[in-house]
């Protein structure tokens, strides 16, 4: 089982409507100056605790005396709406990160790191809420491919098809009958995670039932199709309002191609970079999608030299 160099706390934090799970690293009530809480939002169907890794991996030098924050986003780990929802607006990340930035750092930027989902998160957000971020790093958060608007009757329909299969149960996570067996589903989803950060991330990743089963912490209803197109345009404005410097980390092992079924690829990716006014690229080798997981010594330098950058 893996051990951790720098164990969290958890706390409870109020987000609009609901509270969020909040992984806490460092002292929320200090303020060391020159040193901004740095934000670690995850991707879709993880948990912050995803980032245990590489927060081990961190510097003393760079940790000591930095308050480190990485959420469950809603409808993910233990950040669950009181009311059951039958699907996610992804709006309300942006909003829910806005709560929770002004919650630990109400009068100062932050540093903000997005896995994936948490990346385009972040990277919409930091074009919306420009003065709240100093720098960002995005870890493979590319977007999607583009949609035309003769997409969205089908689009819709879809939507409505995929809530009613969810009303009968038909979309429910698969659950498990041993913590064995759950991390090696993450070991088959990807190869290159070690046995004991599989094993030590499954008990995070799900929680066993009453019945001895254990099922994953992700809401089923986060499998239904959003029923709004990506607007590439939309997502460019974005990028172009970022006053912060960006830092753009790929891992050497893509799948964009693969996920958008050939109509998005890593070149296109870069082109709309293009539009972020102050950015650069790294790439980390002997990684995949989960690179913070694959090469969290490799993720954290970039992440330090990034923020510590004059």
């Amino acid at each position: 089982m893996y051990t951790e160099l720098r164990p969290a706390q958890q706390l409870s934090v109020p987000v609009r409507t609901m509270r969020y799970n909040v992984r806490v690293w460092g002292d929320p009530q200090a303020r060391q100056p020159g040193l901004p809480p740095l934000v670690m939002v995850h991707g879709w169907m993880d948990v912050g605790a995803s980032y245990q890794f590489v927060v081990d991996a961190f510097g003393q030098a760079f940790a000591e005396g930095r308050l480190i924050i990485a959420p469950d986003w809603r409808g993910f780990g233990h950040s669950m709406p009181e009311v059951p929802t039958d699907h996610y607006v992804f709006a309300d990340y942006l909003a829910d990160l806005d709560h929770l930035i002004d919650h630990f750092s109400p009068d100062a930027p932050v540093d903000l790191v997005g896995h994936s989902m948490g990346g385009n998160v972040s990277m919409m957000y930091a074009g919306a809420r420009a003065g709240r971020i100093r720098r960002l790093v995005n870890l493979e958060g590319f977007g999607l491919a583009a949609t035309q608007p003769f997409e969205a009757p089908r689009r819709y329909a879809r939507w409505m098809d995929e809530l009613r299969q969810h009303e009968r149960g038909d979309l429910q996570m698969r659950p498990y009958d041993s913590l064995e067996g759950v991390a090696a589903r993450l070991m088959k989803t990807n190869p290159r995670i070690t046995p004991d950060k599989a094993r030590w991330l499954a008990g995070h990743w799900a929680s066993q039932g009453a019945d001895g089963q254990w099922n994953i912490l992700g809401a089923s209803a986060h499998k239904i199709v959003t029923p709004m197109l990506f607007r590439v345009e939309e997502m460019l404005a974005l990028y172009a309002a970022i006053t912060a410097p960006v830092l753009s980390v790929e891992a050497e092992e893509n799948h964009i191609a693969k996920w958008s079924n050939g109509k998005y690829s890593l070149q296109e990716y870069h082109e709309r970079l293009r539009h972020v006014p102050d950015v650069r690229s790294a790439q980390v080798m002997d990684a995949g999608h989960m690179l913070h997981h694959d090469q969290p010594q490799a993720v954290a330098r970039l992440i330090e030299d990034f923020l510590l950058a004059s």
